[in-house]
């Protein structure tokens, strides 16, 4: 049993050092050896639980999936009634975010499928999934706060919550290149504001 406790500790240590060094690194400049000094393990432990880099990856797209699920699926933004109310607490929640160093705030799955999209085709699918999964848990508020502020529109709560998820990405893109979180705040601001004029305008203001 305490050998069991142990092989899976070394695996969600080697799975955390992932997540840390990828966010600071890039995934190809990312090395095994650098994964296994992060997480105090040596590469026999690595290669015990893992076939290669790529299968890691996979793993740690998998961890980061459940780690990030369970973050927003405990926050306070769905406590609010209106369900507007929750799609603003949840950008501001976003903002709340980016705090620390870029590595620390950035998004695992966005910075593996801007490298290598070309390239690894699966891990990219399952950050695709990712994305589009925390997209997805944003829909049910779109779709109620459209009803209850009689918005229309030739868009879907599909696509706003993808336009929100680019947003929140492209943001973290501006941080890198910036280098600090304040540009990065500034957008998710600015998609705070859209938000609101898109739900809370006069209704001769409503467009598509």
């Amino acid at each position: 049993m305490v050998t069991e406790m142990a092989q899976q500790d070394s695996r969600t240590k080697l799975l955390n050092a992932t997540l840390k060094i990828v966010r600071s690194k890039g995934y190809t400049a990312t090395r095994i050896e650098d994964i296994c000094a992060e997480a105090g393990v040596t590469k026999g432990s690595f290669f015990h639980h893992f076939k290669s880099k790529d299968d890691l990856a996979l793993a740690a797209v998998a961890h980061w999936d459940a780690m990030t699920g369970g973050l927003f699926a405990q926050a306070k933004y769905h406590d609010h009634a209106d369900p507007l109310d929750r799609l603003l607490a949840y950008v501001d929640f976003r903002k709340e975010l980016l705090a620390g160093d870029l590595p620390d705030f950035t998004c695992f799955a966005g910075m593996i499928t801007q490298e290598a999209y070309q390239t690894r085709p699966d891990i990219v699918e399952a950050c695709a999934r990712n994305i589009s999964g925390h997209a997805k848990t944003l829909e049910a508020d779109i779709g109620e706060a459209m009803k209850k502020y009689g918005v229309r529109g030739d868009w879907t709560t599909e696509s706003l919550a993808l336009h929100m998820q680019a947003v929140i990405q492209g943001s973290f893109v501006l941080a890198k290149a910036k280098g600090g979180a304040a540009v990065a705040a500034d957008s998710i601001g600015h998609l705070r504001r859209y938000l609101e004029l898109l739900f809370r305008s006069d209704t001769s203001k409503r467009t598509s």
